[in-house]
Formats: structure tokens, C-alpha cells, sequence
């Protein structure tokens, strides 16, 4: 029997939730409401900083030259997301496809239903029993062959116990264009409630042909809100491989096979994601949230660049380093973040690649791993005079790349350093830029929401 794999836009998360206390700056205890502190998040004050470099580039050459801006207030992940938490992205997308085909099949254990229901869904949107015990160790025969669809083909012949196939393991998520919304051919005239007749927003669809993920741009009529969605179905499980293709003539087989599956690379940052899928995550993150919490609140993001910088420097306005020195070992001569000191010498600052987070101390915010261990994704695209064009408060150089774009335009900027750079891109101040769609072994990520008050 052939199943056909559904796509499932999901929920889950990080829900446990803690008044701030009086040790994070900048909330006013005494308001009638006080915005709950996010699980695992740090508490970033506004301010403004002089954003950009404060050192001569790499290169010798200077672009971009340093402004004066202002940062409103925001939460920031203390540390990178973990391979522990990206799997429960990637469990829950894995869980909640089984559980869809197992409705569509006919299967109404796994259907959720209400007590007084009368009128039910249709499979393919009807909600899905999460409370459903044994799933993948069911006796049940026909559950089983169900389920084989998700499974590699044959995986005696590459001598592997029964896998499933993480090229199966898709998630759809929609966001709107507010970029197109804001285009003056497009301005909504609130006299006529009506979109002028020669609005047209430009965006992005995605499905699937012959099993394969289809992305598109296309352009269509602007009548109302929702000819503004955009749609991209992505892949969530992170690329392994990249630790062969991005490093060859070295043995990293140990890490493409284990870094991201073993248990004791838990607490490690995640690598091999796209900013596509890091986008996908942020999303699905927003969903439980929202799910959990009646008022709802602000989006999960990447953050921007100033406001990654700004938060890396700490408070420190001219800090050349999250540390605050400008140096990148302290007094005892010991390093202060997991980098590449010198020419082979990775072990040096006691890691080789990637660290467990949270192994240096954190900077005056609270943040771990702001230089070194992985670089991180941030959702300004790249642009080497950027600063020069954008405003002075929360700037923000973006650009949403469709599809159909070239792949200049899909560059997007990365901030930290990592592993296997050298100190220089350790510096809060410096940047570099990796395309949207590609994965590597040292670029991870972490999570902002925008602060619902001063």
C-alpha cells in the first residue's frame, strides 16, 4: 500500500514560564501587567551603541563604517539552540506527519474530538490525538504498514536496524509580506476599504510534485490580507554531510554520523541549518507559545544584526569583545571563547570544533558563546554598506528573497565567529554572510522576541 505523506504545520516548546525578578533591569514590577520571562531567555534593556566594526577588517578594508543607534528592549536565548532542543522540532514534525496519515487512513483513535462533537473535520485538518501512547512500537498491523512510509526502503542493505528517512520529515509554515504590503502601488486606501485596482503582491508558494519540494514565486492580485501569505515547505532534519563536503581531506565521520543523533552531543549548538530552517523553527516556537498562552505575544525570531550586536557587547558601547577586553585570553593566559588561535592548534581553548554551550562565561548580559563556538544566523540581509542606508533606530538592513531571485540577494548576515575562525570574527562589531539555503558545520542559531513594554 502506498501512503501518501502529508505536510503538517506544527506546534511545541520551551512553555515553562517565570515571573522576571528584581535582578533583570528594566521591567517595572509594579505595572497591572508584567510580560512573563521566556523560558531559557535573557532579558536584553533597550540603549543604543555604536554598532559596527572598531577594528581595521581582516583584509585591510573598512565598508562599513560605525554609527550611533538605538536598540529597543528584547529577550535573547541565554545560549545557542541545542541539537536537544532542534529535536524536538524535528520529533514533534516526525510525530505529528504519523499521526496525520494515521487519521487519513481511517485510523480514529489517533482524532482528536471534542465531547459534544457532532460535525467533524475533515482528515486532513482534523486535530490529532497527541495523547496516543506506543505510537511507533504498535502491534497493530495496519498501523505499522502506515507507518512504513516513513521508513527508508530497505535498510537491511545497509546493514542498519529500521530508520526513518529524514528527507520525509517536512514542515510547512506561512508568514506574511509586509514588505509587499508596504509598497506605495499597494497602499490600502481606508476611504474605500479596497486595495487600488493595479495592486499586486509578488510571493512565494511551495508544494509538492512527485516527491519532490516545489518553491516558487509567483505574482498575484492584491484584493486582501491573505494574497500577501507567503508559503515554503522546508526539510527539517539538519545536514550531516556537510561535515565531509565543507571539510575534505579530513576525517570528520565521526561527527557526520553521531553529532546531531547521539546523546552526548545533547547539549552541543546545532549545526548543518539553514536559515530557512531556522526560520521554520522560529515559527513553530511562535505557534506553541500562542497555543499556550491566551493573549498570545510577540514572534520567536532570528534577531537582527544591531541587535545581535548590541546584545553581544554586553552594555559595554565599545566593547571590542563580548568579555569586554581586548584581548581574547585572560589574566591567567587562559582563552575566553572556542576559536582558532593559531595555525592547527584548535585544542588549544579545549575544544577542537564545536563546545557544549555555556563552557565560557556568560557577558554582562547574561549571554553565553557570543564569540566563538558556532557563528549564528540573523535575519538582516547582507549588505557591505548597510549602515550607511538604514535608520539609527532598531536598524535593520531586510530583504525577503523569493525564490526567483538571484543568489546575491540571498545572502544573509552571520555574526560570532566560530569555531574554526580566527579571532578577528570573534569581534561584536564584525560580520560576514552566508547564503540562506546553505548549511554549514560552524553556523548555528539562537531565538529573540521583541519586549512588550519600555
Amino acid at each position: 500500500m502506498k501512503i501518501k505523506l502529508p505536510i503538517i504545520a506544527l506546534t511545541l516548546m520551551f512553555v515553562a514560564c517565570n515571573k522576571p525578578t528584581g535582578e533583570v533591569t528594566g521591567l517595572h514590577t509594579n505595572d497591572a501587567f508584567v510580560e512573563a520571562q521566556p523560558y531559557g531567555m535573557v532579558f536584553i534593556k533597550r540603549g543604543s551603541f555604536m554598532m559596527g566594526p572598531n577594528d581595521q577588517s581582516a583584509i585591510s578594508a573598512n565598508r562599513d563604517k560605525s554609527v550611533n543607534v538605538s536598540v529597543d528592549a528584547f529577550w535573547m536565548d541565554e545560549t545557542e539552540i541545542t541539537n536537544d532542543k532542534y529535536k524536538q522540532f524535528v520529533y514533534w514534525v516526525r510525530d505529528s506527519i504519523a499521526l496525520r496519515s494515521l487519521v487519513i487512513a481511517g485510523k480514529d483513535e489517533f482524532r482528536m474530538k471534542t465531547k459534544n462533537e457532532t460535525d467533524e473535520a475533515a482528515p486532513e485538518v482534523a486535530r490529532l490525538n497527541w495523547n496516543t501512547k506506543n505510537l511507533w512500537s504498535s502491534k497493530d498491523a495496519e498501523v505499522k504498514e502506515i507507518l512504513q512510509a516513513l521508513y527508508y526502503d530497505d535498510n537491511s542493505a545497509l546493514g542498519f536496524k529500521k530508520q526513518i528517512d529524514p528527507g520525509k520529515l517536512r514542515y510547512k509554515y506561512e508568514w506574511i509580506n509586509y514588505d509587499q504590503a508596504a509598497l506605495p502601488r499597494n497602499k490600502y486606501n481606508v476611504n474605500t476599504g479596497a486595495y487600488p485596482a493595479n495592486a499586486m503582491a509578488r510571493v512565494d508558494t511551495s508544494y509538492i510534485e512527485d516527491g519532490i519540494i516545489v518553491n516558487k514565486t509567483i505574482e498575484r492580485k492584491l484584493v486582501s490580507r491573505k494574497d500577501l501569505v507567503s508559503t515554503r515547505i522546508v526539510n527539517v532534519y539538519p545536514d550531516t554531510i556537510m561535515w565531509l563536503r565543507d571539510f575534505q581531506y579530513s576525517y570528520n565521520d565521526p561527527k557526520m554520523r553521531m553529532y546531531f543523533s547521539h546523546p552526548g552531543f545533547a547539549n552541543y549548538p546545532v549545526v548543518g541549518v539553514t536559515w530557512e530552517q531556522a526560520q521554520a523553527f522560529c515559527q513553530w516556537r511562535t505557534q506553541l507559545f500562542n497555543s499556550s498562552h491566551a493573549l498570545g505575544g510577540q514572534d520567536y525570531r532570528l534577531p537582527t544584526a544591531a541587535e545581535w550586536e548590541y546584545a553581544a557587547r554586553g552594555g559595554r558601547k565599545m566593547a571590542l569583545y563580548p568579555w569586554g577586553g581586548n584581548y581574547v585570553r585572560d589574566k591567567k593566559g587562559c582563552y575566553l571563547a572556542n576559536f582558532k588561535p593559531m595555525r592547527g592548534s584548535y585544542t588549544d581553548d579545549e575544544g577542537a570544533t564545536t563546545m557544549k554551550v555555556a563552557k565560557f562565561a556568560p557577558n554582562d548580559f547574561g549571554l553565553y558563546d557570543m564569540a566563538g563556538n558556532v557563528a549564528e544566523w540573523t535575519s538582516s540581509a547582507w549588505n557591505e554598506s548597510s549602515n550607511t542606508l538604514v535608520s539609527d533606530m532598531n536598524p535593520s538592513f531586510q530583504y525577503n528573497a523569493k525564490n526567483s531571485d538571484p543568489d546575491v540577494l540571498k545572502r544573509k548576515v552571520i555574526k560570532g565567529g566560530s569555531w574554526k575562525d580566527i579571532a578577528y570574527y570573534l569581534q561584536c562589531g564584525v560580520r560576514t554572510y552566508e547564503y540562506q539555503n546553505e548549511s554549514r558545520p560552524y553556523i548555528g542559531f539562537r531565538c529573540v522576541r521583541s519586549y512588550n513594554g519600555e
